[in-house]
């Protein structure tokens, strides 16, 4: 019979696992005598790494959220009429940490963009070992769910959701709570936040840039939480998979 594992060796007599599989290590690579089309790979540091730059990019929000506040403040003396030397140059570094801020923020969300698309890569893989016959989408939406307009608004979600039913450890259906909490807050800083940004942008006056700067705050807190949300998906999944490769396959007990 095949490995119950990886579904590309024959397994060792009386046994439901092949050479490679039955090792301790729960995601070792199988044998190479010939070369199977998919094995279980470990998503422990991709995890990590798409975490930690989750967590990076939080970090940019609250930064974003300082010189939101203090754009907010200077702009309400200007409004008012206030133009001495201190407001003007708390006015300079307000533009300057905004600037900043705005910048730090997208080459964070670039970088976290790569690293989750590819962590998510490795662990779809990994879910068709577990469940081959489990998923909705083909494995080209991991990728392109993203990009494809409409698409984008549900397939990742629907993927992710695959991935995770895919690698529970116990017997009873897991929730999507989690999952639901993060689709829709990044649903919300797509959408609602980049027409808030937009908005900012296109204020003139004093009194226009500080009516902007508290959409702005609403918006970057919603990114904020969006970033921590999304880091517990990912560590949460990551923990989900490492626990069901080195558990192994389920074995029937006779009765």
């Amino acid at each position: 019979m095949l490995c119950t594992r990886c579904h590309h060796f024959e397994a060792a007599p009386d046994g439901v696992l092949c050479a490679g599989c039955a090792t301790p290590a729960g995601f070792a690579t199988p044998p190479t005598a010939v070369a199977p089309k998919i094995w279980l790979r470990s998503p422990v540091g991709l995890g990590r790494a798409t975490a930690l730059l989750l967590g990076l990019a939080a970090a940019v929000d609250v930064f974003a959220l300082g010189a939101d506040f203090l754009m907010y403040d200077v702009t309400g003396d200007l409004a008012v009429g206030d133009t001495g030397a201190a407001v003007l140059d708390r006015a300079d570094l307000a533009d300057t940490l905004t600037a900043a801020a705005g910048s730090a923020q997208v080459l964070v969300l670039l970088a976290c963009a790569v690293v989750f698309v590819i962590w998510l890569w490795r662990v779809r893989r990994n879910a068709e070992v577990f469940a081959p016959d489990g998923h909705h989408k083909a494995r080209g939406w991991v990728i392109a769910g993203w990009v494809v307009p409409i698409a984008s608004l549900w397939y990742p979600r629907r993927v992710v959701v695959d991935i995770w039913d895919a690698s529970r450890t116990g017997e009873k259906p897991g929730g999507h709570a989690l999952i639901n909490v993060w689709w829709t807050l990044w649903l919300l800083t797509n959408t609602i936040g980049r027409f808030l940004y937009t908005a900012f942008d296109e204020a003139d006056t004093s009194q226009e840039i500080r009516d902007s700067m508290t959409q702005m705050m609403f918006a970057d807190g919603v990114d904020l939480v969006a970033a921590l949300v999304a880091a517990a998906v990912v560590l949460r999944l990551t923990r989900m998979q490492n626990e069901k490769a080195h558990q192994g396959p389920a074995v029937p007990v006779a009765v």
